[in-house]
Formats: structure tokens, C-alpha cells, sequence
């Protein structure tokens, strides 16, 4: 298939069959659960090329997640895909009203390098629920996670169902000058700013996952050990390289010394003492992202870590204690396993500072205080969260994940998945056996006083 011509192609294809069946839907989805599934081992050999991922991480947070996605997609696809009988105003009577759901067409989705298998197949999970057809552009920087990918699909589907585009900038930029009746973008927000800009060009409708510095507030009250137990799986798990990393840590200047005692704990625990020989610790995903994490450490304020080599990539689990936020590692999303420790005398001027940043995509609060958890809460905007630990809510396919503002645009996961790639038709239905008179003209003073005595 041409590169050029690649979107055409596909709506071409869906025009001429446009009603992929939700039976055929969940037939497809099966069928990649069992392929994936018969190659879970050359999958994790991919993700431990690319990314130096253990088994255990692989399954958790790449393969055992997309499968799940999948269990509770074909479960409810049938509920979602039904046409939805409304409630309809007595003013309209006879009518009923109905909305029916069906596929944008051709939909393309551009994945990240830092879980570069779920990232991927998760939102195709989603656009092909609903019907559509799909290009996908893995990235480059996961070499072998996408080329396991485009074998994976090409098993599965059709050229002309989902179409594989391997490659780097030139490919996306064909891409990006191609009609697509929808765009998924995982990645920056710089780069998000750029979808966007392409996508306004045919109006085309988008979904933007994006990044940014999400906080951890640790409130006075909150558990100490459960806190840095659960901050530390979240920040060095994929060695930082997480979209909803907490990527800051705010905390009451008396508790800050005891906090990283307890992080350097938890990181010994889970990676042991050389935390390089380590099995479960990844490694950054290229020599550039390494460079760019380097200069953001600050050699005076490191307590715990701080440990590089270039040559594998390798930077290990790294706290820094009384960051300001004028400090460079403050001025971007870190993306990486550098945690800046930040004290705080006074709550409220806690509050103050994330909301100087951003909206973030992620915010995470320890509390005990459920009074405190529902006042921060709602004074604090962000994409999603968690009270008393961190990540996991994107374990839970009933929640939409997504950002907000330059944190990323809409959201998915489980029905926001089907959602977001569905295109919902409001039709109304009237009767023909009755033909009430009241709204044709001529109108007279009878007839506005009916209409007034139903519209007020």
C-alpha cells in the first residue's frame, strides 16, 4: 500500500463495506487477544531490547494490560453498539427518538516509545470497536516493539482494516498531509501542538495524550511509609519514563528527611543495593534522552542516587531534596527517575505552586484527612489521579483516562474508548397517523397560546 495514498486507500475500503458488524468487531478482537497471547515471549523480548523491561513489567503494564482491554471490550461492545432509545418531549408527540451509533472511517493513531506495545494497541482496540478503519504509526524509537506490532496486526487484519506505517519524522509528516476522519496522538505536548495544527487543516476531530509535571502533594497527615512505598514504585517503575509519573514531590519541610529515608529504602527493597545489576530496573531509551536527563541534575541537592552510564543508558533512581521551582528540573516534565523533593511551611501555598504549572495529567495526594482530600481535590484541575498511591488508576477500565488543557485533549479506556472513536447520530422518528396542526402556519393568537402554555 502507498504511503501517499494510505488514508484514501482505507476510505475507499470502508466505504464500500461500511457496516463492519459488531459480531465481525469482537471476532477481530479474539483473534489479537489469541495472537498476542502465542507471542508473549517474542513481546518481551522486544520490550527488553527496547527498553530493558523485566517479564514481570512487561505482563503488568504492556501485555496483561491490553489483554484485560480487550476481555472488557468484547464483554460490552454489544451494550455499547446498540441503538439507545431516548426520552422524547410531549411537544414532539408522536414522535420516538433514537441514537445510533457508527464508525468516523478511517482514524489514525501515532504511538509513543515508553510503553510502546499498550500505548499502541490500546486506542486500536478502541477504534476498531467502534467500526473503524485504522493506520497506525508505532514508533521508531521502539524498534523491535514495533516491528512485533505491525507482524502481530498483519496476522490479524486486513491490509485495508489496519495498515502498519513503520518509520520515523518523513513517515509521520506523509501522514499528517493525509485526510483522516480522526487523529490519536500519544506523546509531547510540543508535538501534540503540531497533530493539532495538521488535523485543523481538514477539521479533523482529535484525541491528544499528552504529558506535563504531574504532582505528588503529601499533606501532614499522610502515612510516611505507605507514601514513599507507593511514590517510589510510581516514579522508577519504567525508570520514570511514565506519562503519570509523579513528577514532583511537595511535602511538609519537617517530614521531608524522613520521607527520603524511606524512599532510599524502598529503592534498595525493590532494586537492591546496585540497582544496575538489577533485573527489574529499565533503562532510558536512547542516548538522547539520556543526555537531556543528565542536565537536569543538580549535584549539590542530590540525596539518593544520581548514578549514570552512557553507554547502557543507564541513570538510577534519583532524589533530589529542597528543589526550588526556579531550579531547571523544574521547568519541564522530567520523564525520567529524578525526583525532586520540595518543601512546603504552608498548605495553601503548596496549592498555589502546582497551580502555577499546567494542568497536569496525573495529580496524586496523600492525605488521611478525607476532609483535606475533598477540598484539594476540588481545588486542584488535572486529567486523573490517585488519593494515597500513584499510576494505578489506569488500571481500572471504568475510568476515562486523559489530560486537560495542554495536558492532552479527550480520553479513553473501556466505553470512553468505543466513545471516542464512535460518531453519534441523534434521529428522531415521527408518527404518520397523527399530524397535530399547532405548528404549521398560518398562526394566529390561539396558536401562540398553546405553543406558551407547552414551552415555558
Amino acid at each position: 500500500m502507498q504511503l501517499e495514498t494510505v488514508a484514501t486507500t482505507l476510505r475507499n475500503a470502508h466505504r464500500e463495506d461500511p457496516h463492519f458488524s459488531v459480531k465481525m468487531r469482537i471476532q477481530k478482537l479474539n483473534q489479537l487477544k489469541k495472537v498476542i497471547v502465542r507471542n508473549e515471549s517474542e513481546i518481551t523480548r522486544a520490550l527488553k531490547a527496547d527498553l530493558g523491561k523485566s517479564a514481570f513489567e512487561t505482563y503488568a503494564t504492556e501485555i496483561g494490560f491490553i489483554l484485560e482491554e480487550i476481555n472488557f471490550t468484547v464483554k460490552h461492545l454489544e451494550s455499547w453498539a446498540k441503538v439507545k432509545k431516548v426520552k422524547t418531549p410531549l411537544t414532539l408527540f408522536p414522535g420516538t427518538s433514537f441514537i445510533y451509533s457508527e464508525a468516523y472511517g478511517v482514524v489514525l493513531i501515532i504511538s509513543p516509545w515508553n510503553y510502546p506495545f499498550q500505548l499502541c494497541l490500546s486506542p486500536v482496540i478502541g477504534a476498531i470497536a467502534a467500526g473503524n478503519k485504522v493506520v497506525v504509526k508505532p514508533s521508531e524509537f521502539a524498534s523491535e516493539t514495533s516491528s512485533i506490532i505491525k507482524n502481530i496486526i498483519m496476522e490479524v487484519f486486513k491490509e485495508n482494516e489496519v495498515s502498519v506505517v513503520q518509520g520515523g519524522l518523513e513517515e509521520t509528516q506523509v501522514l499528517l498531509k493525509q485526510k483522516f476522519d480522526y487523529i490519536f496522538f500519544t506523546g509531547s505536548t510540543s508535538v501534540g501542538k503540531i497533530i493539532m495544527k495538521a488535523a485543523a487543516e481538514y477539521l479533523t476531530p482529535v484525541t491528544l495524550e499528552l504529558g506535563g509535571k504531574s504532582p505528588c502533594l503529601i499533606e501532614e497527615s499522610a502515612n510516611i511509609e505507605i507514601a514513599a512505598k507507593r511514590v517510589a514504585w510510581g516514579k522508577f517503575l519504567n525508570a520514570g519514563q511514565t506519562c503519570v509519573a509523579p513528577d514532583y514531590v511537595l511535602i511538609p519541610a519537617k517530614l521531608q528527611d524522613e520521607f527520603i529515608e524511606r524512599l532510599r529504602f524502598y529503592i534498595t527493597t525493590f532494586y537492591g543495593l546496585d540497582v544496575k545489576s538489577s533485573h527489574d530496573y529499565p533503562r532510558i531509551v536512547n542516548n538522547r534522552h539520556f543526555d537531556r536527563l543528565k542536565e537536569l541534575l543538580i549535584q549539590d541537592k542530590i540525596a539518593i542516587g544520581g548514578e549514570l552510564n552512557r553507554e547502557e543508558n543507564f541513570i538510577g533512581p534519583t532524589v533530589m531534596k529542597n528543589v526550588d521551582l526556579s531550579d531547571k528540573v523544574m521547568q519541564d516534565e522530567i520523564f525520567g527517575p529524578i525526583l525532586p523533593i520540595i518543601p512546603y511551611d504552608n498548605l495553601e501555598n503548596a496549592i498555589k505552586n502546582i497551580m502555577n504549572f499546567p494542568k497536569p495529567l496525573a495529580f496524586y495526594l496523600f492525605s488521611e484527612n478525607s476532609e483535606q482530600q475533598n477540598d484539594i481535590i476540588a481545588k486542584i484541575p488535572f486529567g486523573g489521579g490517585c488519593i494515597n498511591d500513584t499510576v494505578i488508576h489506569l488500571a481500572n477500565p471504568n475510568l476515562p483516562f486523559g489530560g486537560v488543557g495542554t495536558s492532552g485533549i479527550g480520553s479513553y479506556h473501556g466505553q470512553k474508548s468505543f466513545e471516542t472513536f464512535t460518531n453519534y447520530k441523534s434521529v428522531f422518528k415521527q408518527g404518520t397517523l397523527v399530524d397535530i396542526p399547532l405548528r404549521y402556519p398560518p398562526y394566529n393568537e390561539k396558536k401562540l397560546n398553546w405553543i406558551k402554555l407547552f414551552l415555558r
